[in-house]
């Protein structure tokens, strides 16, 4: 590591390919170029200054914060770099920790009594360190707080020895999961063979979807705590607003919202290469690779999907028009909807080997749960993205009163939460969770009253302070950052995420007075 005096901050080394070079389309959602504001766009190659060696120099606006900040994307051959950074500051001390305990397993297993009282530890200790929040498995739980893992004294013998058990104890999970399925996971995607519980829940679904009209305050409730992955489709588009509650009208509404998107296919979509759309159809091609999964979306039949919802949206939502960031919010109603037509693994499956009509029906149904979901949240996407501001600093003041030593923290070191949390109100934490979490946490925000645009709050700070301990034990602004911007989730399941909803559910009561202006 070098010296203060030399270091460049990581986001502007190579700057041209850092998430946040890539400029805003200037189409129906902005004004005209102006050159006297960008300037510095029309020197050679639009390279930005050299990085001035020290701390980075605060935006005065939020246009110059958004010119230099990682963002909602990828940083392109930086990322080698950035994760052997990341993986050298956050997994030493696991690797000196890791050896403690195979030490201290070693000399355990020569004593019996020792090998005794252990077994005891371990089987007292039937919680998994993961759940660090509350007890709570849905909103209608008792509502009391559990004290954080985090908070624990570090370096406890007890809590050393009963990890280590706990970790021997725990079924070995696989290096690479299915980005969508995991056997842990039933209710996301798949179709493992299902638990008591599991097949209880489903026969709830199905007996209240059956009725002549669902009562959706009922369906709301049931699908708060998740969605099994057989009824998810319907469910879904019944919470939305996209399906009545009548039985009845169900079939009639779907052919008919179907057939007026195609009308906007063929009234619309030959105008992507004309001067007024042009610059907007090309930067959604550019950004369509750039999603997750890329196995699915870089399916060329995915794409030219993607490329049509995406540009009628922002044709008929000229107020906005397309913003980066948007792009990602098509992904889970597109996967969710693909499995009421398959029983594969999604990345794994060739889409175009469905049927036509098939695939009509998804894109339809893609294109208005999108909509459904964007006419929410719309002041997020308009110019200057002023929803999205205004959500940064309400998660600000929440955090200061939820856990004041880790917004101190970053006081000290001037991380703006601006920094990474826009890419958590842009993206709805899609960036910062594997697809089958964000699926799972989708049944709750489609649940839950305005779930993307006031629970997220909530969630994200839940979020936050779920690694509050690897926060604290950061000490300087670059580790802070390539923390927040890499955490840990890749292995996160339904049950974590269950954890995360609970906690965020007990927070919306707790301090509902906090973001008072957020609620305006």
């Amino acid at each position: 590591m070098s010296s203060d005096g030399n270091k460049k901050q990581f986001w502007k080394r190579n700057a041209a390919k850092v998430p946040g070079s890539i400029q805003h389309v200037y189409g129906a959602q902005h004004p005209p170029f102006d050159p006297l504001l960008h300037s510095d766009l029309m020197k050679a190659g639009n390279k930005p200054p050299p990085a001035t060696p020290g701390k980075p120099k605060k935006a005065t606006t939020f246009q110059e914060f958004e010119s230099i900040t990682s963002d909602a994307w990828d940083v392109g051959d930086d990322d080698d770099e950035l994760l052997a950074m990341a993986a050298q500051n956050l997994n030493i001390e696991v690797v000196m920790e890791t050896a403690n305990k195979e030490e201290m397993a070693e000399e355990e297993e020569e004593d019996e009594e020792d090998e005794d009282a252990d077994a005891q530890v371990e089987e007292g200790d039937a919680i998994s360190p993961d759940v660090s929040f509350a007890s709570l498995s849905s909103p209608f739980g008792d509502g009391r707080l559990v004290k954080s893992q985090s908070e624990a004294p570090i370096g406890s013998p007890r809590g050393e020895r009963a990890a280590l058990h706990r970790q021997r104890s725990l079924p070995h999970r696989p290096p690479v999961i299915p980005l969508v399925a995991r056997m842990a996971d039933q209710n996301t995607s798949g179709t493992p063979a299902m638990t008591e519980r599991e097949a209880s829940r489903l026969d709830k679904f199905k007996q209240l979807l059956a009725g002549p009209n669902t009562d959706l305050e009922e369906l709301r409730k049931l699908s708060w705590s998740g969605i099994p992955r057989q009824v998810r489709p319907i469910t879904w588009k019944l919470l939305s607003g996209y399906l009545p509650a009548n039985a009845e009208r169900r079939e009639s509404v779907l052919q008919r919202k179907r057939q007026e998107y195609f009308g906007f296919i063929q009234q619309y979509y030959n105008s992507r290469n004309d001067e007024n759309h042009q610059d907007t159809y090309r930067q959604i091609h550019i950004d369509i690779p750039r999603m997750s999964p890329e196995s699915l979306v870089l399916q060329p039949k995915v794409t030219e999907i993607f490329e049509r919802i995406l540009f009628i949206w922002a044709i008929r939502h000229p107020a906005s028009g397309y913003v980066q960031g948007i792009n990602d919010l098509v992904t889970p109603f597109f996967v969710v909807y693909v499995f009421e037509y398959i029983e594969e693994e999604v990345e794994n499956f060739d889409v175009s080997s469905l049927e036509e009509e098939a695939l009509r029906n998804i894109e339809a149904d893609s294109f208005w749960c999108m909509s459904k979901l964007l006419d929410g949240i719309q002041d997020n996407y308009t110019f200057a993205q002023p929803g999205i501001q205004r959500k940064v600093k309400a998660l600000e003041e929440l955090v200061s009163r939820i856990d004041e030593s880790v917004h101190r923290h970053m006081q000290h070191y001037e991380v703006e939460y601006l920094q990474f949390a826009f890419r958590w109100m842009n993206n709805l934490l899609m960036r910062e969770l594997p697809l089958r979490c964000t699926i799972r946490l989708w049944d709750t925000y489609q649940a839950e009253p305005e779930g993307f645009s006031h629970f997220h709050l909530y969630v994200c700070a839940a979020f936050l302070v779920k690694w509050r301990k690897e926060i604290l034990e950061e000490r300087d602004f670059q580790g802070l950052m390539i923390l927040l911007q890499n955490l840990p989730t890749m292995h996160w399941g339904n049950e974590e995420v269950s954890v995360l909803l609970a906690e965020a559910y007990r927070l919306k009561f707790a301090f509902a007075d906090a973001p008072n202006h957020y609620k305006r």
